[in-house]
Formats: C-alpha cells, structure tokens, sequence
C-alpha cells in the first residue's frame, strides 16, 4: 500500500492546513483558483487520495479541493473520539474548508458513501445556503431522508415495502458491525486492514496500485465514530426541514452492494432540481469509473454555474439519466441503423465513437452526434473485418477516451442469390464482415469491459433472416444466424460479469443497405435493376431506422436478450417457435424481384 502513483498524479496539487473544532484539516487544491470550485469529499474507510483520478481529469478546467475529513488520511483526530463525529461538527469543517479556499463565491460539492451523506447535511442546513452552488451526491443518502423513508414504510407496511426494509436491511449488514464496541478497530488494525486493497480488487474490482494509502487501518478505526455518532440519533428523529437548496445530481451505481436504488425513491420531495444518473457499477465509483464521473461532474458544475444553461447539460433526450456521459462505440455508423444508433444515444447524452470503413461518413456522423447532444464525438475509419486493425481501434479507443460502456456491432452487407450461384469469395465477403466484424469487435471491446469489471453491455445487430429460412438469402441468412447464436452463448458466458449481450433482429427497414447489396448469378445490368427494385419495395414499406435505434437503447435499458423489431420480424419470430413448418414452406417461395 504504497502512495507513490497518487502522489505523483497529486504532484501538482497545493497543500494547506485549516484548524477548526480542535482539529486540523489537510487541505489540497488543484488547478487554477480563479475558476468555479469543486469540493470533493470522501467516504468510508477512504482519504482524500480516493479522488485523485476524478481530481486529476477535473484540474483542466475547475478549482478542485480535497479534504480529509478529521481523523482521516493526514487530518487530525478529534479528542475524545466519541461525540467528534457528529453531522454538526462536519459541517463546521467544511465551511471552515470552503472559507478558505472559495470565501467568495459558491462551490460546488461532490460525495461519495459517507462523503456523500455529510454533504447531505451541508446542502439541506440554513447556514450553508448561498454558499453551495450545486452538489453531486453517489453512494450516500441523507440519513434525514433515510429515516423518513424508514419511517413510511414503517408506518403504512404492504408486501412490497417490507421487501424493500428488508432488502435494504440486508445491505446494510456492515453497519450493525460496526456499531459493536472495539471489535471494528481490532479488525481494522489487524487483518482486515491487511486484506482491504487485495478485497476491493477481487470483489469491487478496483484497479490494484497505490490506493488505499497506509493510513487505512487508522482511517477506518477512527471513522467508526462517524456511524456511531450519527446513525441511530438521525433515523430515530429525522429532520422534518432536510430540504435541498441547491440543484443536485444523483448518481447512483446500479451494483451498488450497500445501498438500494429505493432509498431514492422519494428524493424528488427533498431535492426539488433534481437530476438522476444511473451507472452500471459497484460502490466505488471514483476508482472504477472516473472518466464516466468527472464528465458528469464537469456537465452539472458547468450547468449550474451562474445559473447558466450550456450545451454540455443539453442531454434531455430518452434515457439521458441512463446514457449521459456513457462511452457508446457502433459500427456500421457511417448511415442507416449505424448512423440512427449513434445519433439516439447522442440525443441521450452519451459520448459517441462512430465507425465506418467511410472516414467521411464516420466523420459526419461524429459532427452530427455532437450537435445533437453529445459531449464528445469521434470518426474512426476501420474495416471490421480486418482484425489487425480492430485491434489497434480497441487500443486506441481504450487509451483516449476509456472503456466502452455500450458496443454496437452494427456493420454489415447484403448478399441474394442462391447457394449454387454463392461463391467461396462470395461466402468469405460476407462472413468476414457480418461475422467476423462482430467477433472481432466481442472479443476486443468484451475484453475490456470484463477486466475493468464493471458491466457494460453488447449489441449485435442479426436479422430477421437468422431465424427466417430463404432460398434467394442463404449466405447473408447464415451469417445473422451465426450472430444470433454468438449473442446467445456470449450473454451466457458474460452474464456473471455484470455485461448484458443483445441481439437485434430487424425486418424490412428502409436504408441503404438494398442499394449496395450484392445479387450473385445475374449479370451487372440484371443486378442493377435488383438493387433498385428491392429499395424501391423497402422505401414503400418505409421503416425508419430510428425506430430500430430506439427498440437498441431499450434492449440496452431492459438487458433483452433477442429483440425482433418491426412486425414480419416478430410475426417470423414466432412462427419459428411454434410453426417452424409454415415458415420452412414460405421459405420455398420465389419472391419477385
């Protein structure tokens, strides 16, 4: 437990120390003073260090602090230790903090665990108000709001609200723990505090390092005083005036292991601007997902600095609570289902990565995904079925813009004509790109979401076709149906690692992909004449691809495993459950073309 990596990537920060209530707080800042400030405060068993990687992305462009909280990382104990935990005199320290870094203007908070429940009570208590621009609260409820929420399904009991106290007392499971005299600190200072970082690799999946720092075993038997000071006096009587005066924004880890999305059911009533994020993630947030945090971060301090809208809090789109800020790579983006895709979860929110063997196409859907409302947008030019250079994508996307949060293998070609008419090339062409493309991207991008282990999610546009037997499609048939099935065996094998695999299986849908689509056996005259008749017949039917972009973002939200979208595709679906027969004789149709 070394703090050499922290250390260096805090190297720039400025230490001060601020006395307040008989303690001494270590105070860092970095980044330039004359900029909006964003507080950032830790939670149990943490110091301060638990933030440097949100820190050191946020220095750019705010004033960013950090603080260790009393009896914490290099900050003073209180004496004695009972009773100088409480709610009251952690807020003394954070005015007195605020006092001295930003006595003039509003900062903007940011909590994790009990981070965030302190500044709860900072930004609901009466001396604070004007003082506090905006707060940003993760893994910490009010223990106001709590034990209100306590109380209600206390007082007026159904089924499904004692599931909930039951559920979240079972989370909780750690805090009647550490309410038992000595035995926490023992453990603390003994072999718990030995095992905490190797814990948090294999069960939390926090990057191994430098964090936590040595004081660990200390930090965590102090900050025992904290639950023991607080817990059972505020849920016993919480406070009836615990409202927001601030515009909040709640982030909360869909994996959390201690906390139940329930908790949050009410919280509109306490926190009237209110704005919810949701993160495929566990507890610790600030060292799995940082990039995903500071964008969030950097998006609400901005909006809600001077009471000024911008275009960084423009995702008001379906889903923004769910996409905002999330990375979304698809394929196939330069037009059609591709380019709808990136443009949906761009309204959403979401950071985009459009791909396309067309540079300019990836390039203007990249613009485009931007204006309509992601952060960030980017153009990459890649053959999916070239693995070398998938290779290098996955490389790059991971070193520049993090781990993808949502991949869309998307990228595909049509292919009509017979079996005997089919080639080898023919069959290598379009398993190369419907299926090759697709393992490549599985494999590479798949990869990367189980070693970070955070979830994510994987789509695989198939077809209607890969469970619809044609006698004119059996190249392009077989490559959807080898997609179906890869979907169905990687949803298998990923579903322990928290990662949902997809696959989408559209119809007839109006794009360009009749217009470039190959018809072996037939001259180039007779092929012509194909391609345009089949787009006349797909642009009479009119199925935008918006709506297979919308049914994407819904299998995302829902983890739906096999997603049929328009009606023939669901009518064959079912008929290849229950009437294979049927389906196997209009199979032997000849369709005019």
């Amino acid at each position: 437990m070394t703090t050499g990596a922290d250390t260096e990537k805090m190297r720039d920060a400025r230490e001060r120390w601020v006395r307040t209530g008989g303690v001494e707080l270590c105070v860092a800042e970095l980044g330039d003073p004359e900029r909006p400030t964003v507080v950032l405060v830790h939670g149990y068993p943490d110091s301060k260090e638990v933030w440097s990687e949100v820190a050191e992305r946020l220095a750019p462009r705010f004033h960013v602090v950090l603080y260790d909280v009393r009896g914490h990382g290099r900050s003073t104990a209180p004496r004695p230790l009972r009773g100088g935990f409480t709610l009251e005199k952690l807020t003394d320290d954070f005015v007195a903090v605020i006092d001295a870094v930003s006595p003039d203007s509003p900062v903007h908070v940011v909590g994790h665990d009990w981070g965030s429940v302190q500044s709860w009570e900072f930004v609901t208590v009466q001396r604070t108000e004007g003082r506090i621009a905006s707060f940003t609260s993760m893994s910490g409820p009010s223990l106001d709001h709590f034990g209100h929420w306590i109380k209600k399904r206390m007082s007026r009991p159904t089924p499904r609200r004692v599931g909930q106290l039951l559920g979240q007392g079972a989370k909780s499971w750690y805090v009647y723990m550490l309410h038992t005299p000595v035995l926490p600190e023992l453990a603390w200072r003994g072999p718990l505090g030995k095992r905490w970082p190797r814990i948090l690799e294999r069960v939390e999946k926090v990057p191994a390092g430098d964090y936590p720092t040595p004081s660990l075993p200390q930090d965590a038997a102090h900050g025992a005083w904290l639950y023991r000071d607080n817990i059972r006096a505020r849920l016993r009587r919480p406070r009836a005036d615990a409202y927001a005066h601030a515009p909040v924004q709640l982030i909360t880890p869909s994996g959390d292991a201690f906390l139940s999305e329930r908790l949050y059911d009410d919280l509109e009533l306490w926190a009237p601007r209110l704005t919810r994020r949701t993160l495929p993630a566990k507890h610790w947030v600030p060292r799995t997902r940082p990039d995903q945090l500071a964008a969030w971060i950097a998006e609400f301090v901005i909006s809600n600095e001077d009471g000024m809208p911008t275009k960084d809090s423009r995702a008001t789109g379906k889903h923004a609570d769910r996409f905002g800020g999330q990375l979304v790579l698809v394929t196939g983006a330069g037009s059609g289902i591709g380019r709808a895709t990136a443009f949906a979860f761009a309204e959403a929110g979401a950071r985009v990565v459009a791909v396309d063997r067309d540079a300019g196409s990836a390039a203007r859907t990249a613009e485009m995904s931007h204006l309509i409302g992601a952060p960030e947008a980017w153009g990459e030019a890649v053959d999916v079925s070239d693995e070398q250079a998938m290779e290098k994508l996955a490389e790059k996307v991971a070193r520049e813009y993090g781990v993808v949060d949502v991949l869309v293998n998307n990228a595909g070609i049509g292919l009509s004509g017979s079996f005997l008419d089919t080639s080898t090339e023919d069959w290598r062409k379009v398993l190369d790109v419907n299926l090759w493309g697709v393992i490549h991207g599985c494999r590479l991008f798949g990869k990367q979401m189980a070693e970070r282990g955070q979830g994510g999610h994987i789509v695989n546009t198939a077809s209607a076709a890969a469970y619809q037997p044609s006698k004119t499609l059996p190249a392009y048939s077989t490559s959807k149906a080898a997609v179906l099935m890869l979907s169905e065996c990687l949803r298998a094998e990923l579903a322990g690692q928290g990662i949902g695999v997809s696959a989408i299986c559209p119809g007839f849908v109006n794009t360009n992909i009749t217009a470039t689509a190959r018809f072996v056996g037939v001259d180039a005259v007779e092929e012509k004449r194909r391609q345009k008749r089949t787009s006349r017949l797909y642009g009479l039917r009119n199925y935008p691809p918006e709506k297979v972009a919308d049914a994407i973002l819904r299998a995302v939200v829902r983890n739906q495993a096999v997603v049929p979208v328009t009606p023939e595709a669901r009518g064959a679906h079912l008929m290849s459950r229950f009437t294979p027969k049927a389906l196997r004789a209009i199979a032997r149709l000849e369709p005019r073309l």
